[in-house]
C-alpha cells in the first residue's frame, strides 16, 4: 500500500516543479495583458538587464537551450521588440537588442520581475539564498549527469562550488 509522503519527506522535484509552476503562473498573470507568455518575459527583462547579449549568452543566463531561445527571439522579433544587430568584433555572432517598443514594454514589467523576485525571495536571510542557490544548482548538474550531457562538465562544476563552498580553493587562483 503507498503511503502518502509528510511535507517535511515529499520529494525535492515535487516541491521544485510545484514551485516553478507558481511562479510561472505569478508571472503569467501580470504579462498576459501585454500580449507575453512567462518565457518572452524574462527574455526581455534579461534583455532589459544585459543589452547586447549573444543568443548564446541570454540562453545560458536564463538556463534554456539555444534553439528554445532562438524561437522565443524569433516571436519577439515579429512583434518588434527586438532586432540581432552583427557583432562589431565577430561577423559569425549576432547581438541582441530591445527596440524602442522593447525597452518601453520591458522597462514597464521591470518592475513585475522586482516584484516576482523578491515574493520568491521574501522571509529568507542572505546566507539561506546562498545556500538555496548552490544546492539548486547542484540539483540542476545532477539532472545533466541524468541527461547524459557534458557529464564531466556538470561534475567539475559541482566540486568547483563543493569546494568554494568549504572556503578551500579550486585550483584557480
Amino acid at each position: 500500500m503507498f503511503k502518502q509522503a509528510l511535507p517535511d519527506q515529499e520529494p525535492i522535484t515535487r516541491v521544485i516543479g510545484a514551485t516553478r509552476r507558481r511562479i510561472h503562473q505569478a508571472v503569467g498573470r501580470r504579462v498576459h495583458a501585454h500580449g507575453l507568455n512567462p518565457e518572452r518575459f524574462w527574455v526581455l527583462v534579461n534583455l532589459l538587464e544585459a543589452p547586447g547579449s549573444s543568443l548564446r549568452e541570454l540562453a545560458r543566463r536564463l538556463r534554456m537551450d539555444e534553439p528554445s531561445a532562438s524561437r522565443i527571439m524569433a516571436s519577439l522579433a515579429r512583434r518588434r521588440l527586438v532586432r540581432a544587430q552583427p557583432d562589431a568584433e565577430d561577423r559569425r555572432r549576432r547581438r541582441l537588442e530591445l527596440t524602442r517598443e522593447g525597452r518601453a514594454l520591458a522597462g514597464a514589467l521591470a518592475p513585475v520581475a522586482a516584484e516576482v523576485r523578491e515574493a520568491a525571495e521574501s522571509g529568507l536571510t542572505d546566507e539561506e539564498k546562498a545556500t538555496l542557490r548552490r544546492l539548486l544548482r547542484r540539483i540542476g548538474d545532477n539532472m545533466v549527469v541524468l541527461e547524459g550531457r557534458a557529464p564531466r562538465e556538470a561534475g567539475r562544476a559541482r566540486a568547483r562550488a563543493e569546494t568554494a563552498a568549504r572556503g578551500g580553493s579550486d585550483g584557480r587562483g
